[in-house]
């Protein structure tokens, strides 16, 4: 028998100490730089977006690829481009850890409308408190000294 799977996951993390780094003019190479470490390991991007402090992916995951093996390669080798290309000068890493959620396939088209519409949202809503609302809507415990 074949595998068949179908992994809708957002990944959500910051820049370090939520440094509002990641500037407009830039952002749209480093998306296009995560999409293709997203094909390089057979996962398909739906979407990926976000603002100066944080990136939302929405992406399915081959069954091959682990979910931590996934965010730390696209850390890594992103935090690699941002300083070889100096795409956003004042960059100074991601934060450690994720947050990973995820969707039933159906809600696929609500959630890649989410995602484009980062920079409306975030005129109204922090990082952080969205952050929370995730982490509640998915029931995660979590201790609110560690989301910074």
């Amino acid at each position: 028998m074949s595998t068949y799977t179908q992994i809708l996951y957002q990944i959500v993390y910051s820049t370090k100490n939520r440094e509002q780094t990641l500037l407009e003019p830039n952002r749209e190479e480093l998306y296009k730089y995560i999409w293709g470490v997203l094909k390089n390991k057979d996962c398909h991007l739906y979407r990926i977006g976000g603002v100066d402090d944080h990136i939302h992916i929405v992406t399915h995951i081959h069954p091959s690829v682990s979910l931590a093996s996934l965010v730390k390669d696209i850390k890594l080798s992103s935090s690699g481009y941002i300083k070889t290309n100096r795409l956003f000068p004042d960059f100074n890493g991601w934060q450690n850890g994720y947050g990973g959620f995820t969707y039933s396939f159906k809600d696929k088209d609500h959630l890649i409308g989410y995602v484009k519409k980062q920079e409306q949202h975030h005129k109204t809503v922090t990082f952080r408190d969205e952050l929370i609302e995730l982490l509640k809507d998915h029931g995660i415990e979590f201790d609110e000294k560690y989301l910074l």
